[in-house]
């Protein structure tokens, strides 16, 4: 099959032909109708911190259709259309059967979607509605991300929200904050870019002022955040959103930053300041975001400025390292 692959540190992926997967017992094979690019994956290719192997395939937003079944091998069938939760996990222990993968002993990222198949399991695989496309399936992984974390940050009706960055799970933070009522949302990046996106996906206000981000992002919102959605990960921005939050406020990190990172903890302890983080998200999570899209949303799919063969990635792929206009880069395989 073809397939993307990784070829070490700082080197530009392979776009090459490599062997068609078989399944295992147990497992099931996804022919592969669209994935996204995920920053995670741009920082994979940068940061050892990840672990990636020469030859490994990436990418971990994807939807699909199945095609073959591994011995007894139940659930899914030859012919569904798929959206995989690529969150690898024994699907029976306790942690499994509330939803809540991630803290399974099992547990592991699901990768493979820059490639014509992947191998993943049937507890992976939620099956798309009619009504929804592979592409719409492609989303519900980052829009899940963000509901995760808006979840956990408390959010109430009427809050001032702060998002610190305008990627795709920012974005889509925005769009779950204006959803569940948030009363002003501002979105702050380095550049203007999404500006218009961030819009339509419900900020009420685009910042960008490297010289002054404390005071306009207040006049913005008309106050101190009540919480500030770190989704970016770079050493420095947490020390910034101890700055922006109100007293007794929430920061929620979204953001991965394999870097060390410090900020002035007498003045986070100071304003009585929560900070909580946020990984993954859970299954009742990602069922919902899927839920969002068949119901009708049609803000998520604003974030999808591109969708490009696999023989395109490595080129493509490399431009989004630098600062670009794209928001969500789609892979058609």
């Amino acid at each position: 099959m073809k397939a993307v692959t990784f070829q070490g540190l700082h080197t530009p992926l392979a776009f090459e032909q490599i062997a068609d997967p078989t399944p295992g017992a147990g497992e099931l094979v996804v022919k592969v109708g669209r994935c996204g690019i995920c920053g995670s994956d741009l920082h994979m290719t940068e940061d050892a911190a990840y672990g990636c192997s020469k030859g490994d395939v990436l990418g971990h937003e994807f939807a699909g259709e199945v095609v073959a079944l591994g011995k007894g091998t139940a659930g899914p069938k030859v012919g569904d259309l798929v959206s995989v939760i690529p969150l690898k996990s024994c699907g029976t222990c306790e942690h499994c059967l509330k939803g809540e993968v991630q803290w399974c002993a099992n547990f592991g990222l699901q990768g493979g979607g820059y490639a014509e198949y992947a191998v993943t399991r049937p507890n992976q695989c939620v099956p798309l509605p009619s009504g929804l496309t592979l592409a719409d399936g492609a989303l519900i992984e980052p829009l899940a991300v963000a509901l995760h974390g808006v979840n956990l940050s408390g959010l109430k009706a009427g809050d001032k929200v702060l998002v610190l960055g305008a990627g795709p799970i920012g974005l889509a933070v925005a769009y779950w904050a204006r959803r569940m009522g948030a009363g002003r949302v501002a979105v702050q990046d380095i550049s203007p870019f999404q500006q218009g996106r961030a819009g339509d996906m419900g900020a009420d206000a685009f910042v960008v002022d490297p010289a002054d981000p404390v005071g306009s992002a207040e006049r913005a919102l008309g106050g101190k955040a009540d919480i500030v959605f770190e989704c970016v990960g770079i050493p420095g921005l947490i020390a910034q959103a101890v700055d922006q939050v109100r007293p007794r406020g929430t920061i929620l990190l979204l953001g991965l930053c394999t870097k060390p990172d410090t900020f002035n903890s007498f003045a986070m302890l100071s304003k009585e300041v929560r900070l909580v983080t946020s990984a993954f998200f859970t299954v009742p999570e990602y069922e919902a975001a899927l839920k969002a899209l068949e119901q009708g949303a049609v803000e998520p799919r604003i974030m999808v400025t591109d969708t490009i063969s696999l023989a395109d990635v490595p080129t493509i792929y490399e431009s989004l390292k630098r600062r670009t206009e794209q928001c969500k880069v789609m892979i058609a395989p």
